[in-house]
């Protein structure tokens, strides 16, 4: 067992050297040049950045000072916040994305496990078309338009309510949380709803399951021990992926919201040509996806032995 987390890991760390290095080339041919930039880049600014990074030396030496920086966990100076380390941004913002994200996950996995066996148990029957209708514009809608649509949908909630009952942006409490979870985590909670379906059928159909009717048990053991608790296992197997997607795909939903989240000062950043935020958030997002793959394949890996042979 020993063996295959170290394999996993060491081909976790090549993934990230990967990520790095191509972010790091990528971002060395993109049209423009933010110490250029008067309004973004003070004199200050200016000097710490050329000392740190090396900027007047040659692209080779620049990479090999980014790599080691990077091992030390040093990400690096913003271009455009005086004095302002990336590290700092990760820290103080990735929690807010974090928060979102969780939410988001509980939202889509219980609506995925729920819509899923029950579109299953209803097969080509009224609420089985329905739900699936719904999933079918649930994977298809683009997050941007259903976060717009949601927000005018709570203006003219708040409009009839006469008061404000869920904000239409911003963050601090729980009320602020609610709609942006839910449009955040409704793609995935559709994905999670056909792949429940499809499990929860091939389930159904299953010898043993056939066996425990023929027995006479309860219907409502036989879904709840034998149907619902087999056909979660593919959901579970896909959940850790789904979990730092969701956590660090929020950028548009963070916009919409005005949440002070990661992806907010990373798509800002891509605004203002900010090198190291986007480097550095791009790689912490890789690292994270990657640290989530290698959870869900160990825990696999104690489940089914016969993984650790792959």
């Amino acid at each position: 067992m020993w063996l295959y987390i170290l394999k996993r890991l060491i081909q976790g760390v090549f993934t990230v050297w990967f990520i790095a290095t191509a972010t790091f080339f990528a971002m060395h041919n993109v049209p423009g040049d933010p110490l250029l930039n008067d309004r973004a880049m003070t004199a200050a600014i200016r000097a710490n950045v050329e000392a740190k990074y090396g900027l007047d030396k040659p692209l080779t030496t620049q990479y090999v000072i980014y790599l080691s920086n990077l091992v030390r966990g040093d990400f690096g100076i913003s271009f455009t916040q005086e004095n302002r380390e990336v590290n700092d941004i990760i820290r103080e913002h990735f929690p807010v994305s974090a928060i979102l994200g969780i939410l988001a996950v509980m939202f889509a996995a219980a609506g995925g496990v729920l819509w899923g066996a029950l579109t299953a148990l209803y097969r080509n029957r009224m609420p089985d078309y329905i739900i699936m209708f719904l999933v079918i514009l649930g994977i298809s809608v683009p997050s941007f338009v259903v976060a717009a649509l949601s927000q005018l949908a709570l203006v003219n909630f708040n409009s009839f309510a006469g008061r404000t009952v869920l904000p239409v942006a911003g963050w601090g409490t729980i009320y602020h949380m609610i709609v942006p979870a839910m449009v955040l985590g409704l793609g995935t909670m559709a994905y999670l709803t056909r792949l429940m379906r499809s499990s929860m059928l091939e389930i159904i159909s299953s010898d043993f399951v056939r066996t425990a009717k023929a027995k006479g048990l309860p219907p409502a053991r036989i879904f709840t021990k034998h149907q619902l608790r087999n056909a979660i296992l593919p959901v579970v197997t896909v959940l850790g992926p789904a979990i730092a997607a969701i956590t660090t795909g929020g950028f548009v939903v963070e916009l919409v919201f005005a949440i002070p989240g990661l992806g907010r000062y990373f798509v800002q950043a891509v605004q203002q040509l900010d090198y190291t935020v986007i480097m550095g958030t791009t790689v912490f997002y890789g690292a994270f996806l990657v640290f989530m793959v290698i959870v869900v394949d160990v825990i696999y890996g104690l489940i089914d032995p016969r993984v650790r042979l792959k």
